[in-house]
């Protein structure tokens, strides 16, 4: 496998989440080794994909840059998860305001986005982070986990004291297609009594029901129903999937989460990291028969 980014250049516009404003979202291919790089167009500011630029996690991902405060880019996460799953290593994401567009409030509006644009292998070797130990974080009862596996795969558990959600749990072995089938459609869910709070705290200005799962003490609002039955969960692990981003490669190991936040997985991010828990690994190179062994089922995934 090669290094990734997209065919051409693509755009959309849509209203984010929190913010509740227009937003014209554009995607740039870039060339082997850049990165993940996100733009803010308005201001002419670029925010690199790193861990250190994670500024904030409460109720989604959000990115700034340390030398312009104002250039803050938040709800990144269900871009990132689907350009993961796309398996995309560089790539320009340029916004004229301070949030990834919403879309339906899942990942599949971008998924549709990157089939437009279209995938280009460049001539470089993709680089895999193989996860050599454990990493865990924990804060009560909530943990988040990284393990050594020879594929990469979520493990997913919640409990919510609400009649609609209650105990859920999912286990996903990834390959893009299950991602489009089983992930991608999951919407993002919030609860009507909190609705006033979010708002009183600039949240949640631009959620309705075309863009988010909502619940009142009872049940569901959306007339429609779920689209999975375990659709909360599995949004947890689309988001997952976009938080894993900032470790800056693919992984190769196994994720495991009881009730996990963008908070957890920031931090078991910054843990492997700084633990250096992992192993590089490159197609191009003569891998140990355990790597051989790995990468060909990581391979053939992708």
């Amino acid at each position: 496998m090669k290094q990734r980014t997209i065919a051409q250049q693509v755009e959309l516009v849509g209203i984010g989440l929190h913010k509740g404003v227009p937003v014209k979202m554009v995607l740039e291919p870039m060339p082997a080794g850049s990165g993940i790089v996100f733009r803010r167009s308005d201001l002419g500011v670029d925010i690199p994909l790193e861990p250190t630029n994670v500024i904030d996690t409460t109720m989604a991902t959000t990115l700034g840059n340390r030398t312009s405060p104002q250039a803050k880019i938040s709800t990144v996460e269900h871009l990132l998860s689907a350009i993961s799953a796309y398996g995309i290593d560089n790539l320009k994401i340029s916004i004229d305001n301070e949030e990834i567009p919403i879309m339906d409030g899942s990942a599949i509006a971008h998924c549709m986005l990157l089939d437009e644009a279209g995938i280009a292998e460049l001539e470089a070797p993709k680089p895999f982070m193989r996860i050599t130990k454990e990493v865990k974080v924990q804060e009560g009862p909530k943990f988040v986990k990284i393990s050594p596996a020879p594929l990469l795969s979520f493990d997913f558990s919640i409990d919510f004291a609400h009649p609609a959600i209650g105990k859920q749990h999912y286990n996903f072995a990834f390959s893009k297609h299950a991602y489009k089938e089983q992930i991608a459609k999951a919407r993002t869910f919030g609860f009507l009594q909190e609705v006033n709070y979010l708002r009183s705290i600039g949240l949640a200005k631009g959620g309705n029901l075309n863009n988010c799962i909502v619940l009142d003490e009872h049940g569901i609002v959306n007339k429609e129903g779920l689209r999975y039955e375990e659709e909360f969960v599995r949004h947890k692990i689309l988001d997952a999937m976009g938080d894993l981003t900032f470790l800056g490669m693919s992984m190769v190991g196994a994720y495991q989460a009881c009730m996990g936040s963008h908070k957890l997985n920031a931090q078991v991010v910054q843990k492997v990291l700084e633990t250096k828990s992992y192993e590089v690994v490159h197609l191009n190179l003569t891998p140990s028969p355990q790597q051989a062994k790995s990468l060909e089922m990581v391979h053939a995934y992708h």
